[in-house]
């Protein structure tokens, strides 16, 4: 499975980014999906996730400010970013567990990987 994500940049604070991962290769399915980030020197963080139905969760330093969505249909994930921070500077990785079909039906977790997130003025 290949994860191609976009939509990163440089945006002042107050402003919105959209990012978008896509998730393409031999799969099957796509179970859950997530947007993780890391700042430099810290801990890569989970920000948010959403399951296949579309159920959603947040960190609660994005809670209000960012939307997680997904359409099945294109394997695509989406991180709407609002009101944005510049303590919400980071690379930005999406995650998905996917199953994945060859001789056998496998599940795994894939990343991608990273889009960089600035925010400064």
């Amino acid at each position: 499975v290949q994860l191609q994500a976009s939509g990163g940049g440089l945006v002042e604070p107050g402003g919105s980014l959209r990012l978008s991962c896509a998730a393409s290769g031999r799969i099957f399915r796509i179970k859950n999906m997530a947007w993780y980030r890391q700042a430099p020197g810290t801990q890569r963080e989970l920000v948010a996730t959403i399951t296949r139905p579309g159920s959603t969760d947040y960190v609660d330093s994005v809670k209000g400010r960012f939307t997680i969505s997904r359409d099945n249909a294109k394997n695509t994930v989406y991180l709407q970013m609002n009101s944005l921070k510049p303590e919400d500077t980071a690379v930005y990785y999406c995650k998905v567990r996917a199953i994945t079909y060859g001789s056998a039906l496998l599940e795994d977790d894939y990343w991608g990987q990273g889009t960089q997130v600035t925010v400064s003025s």
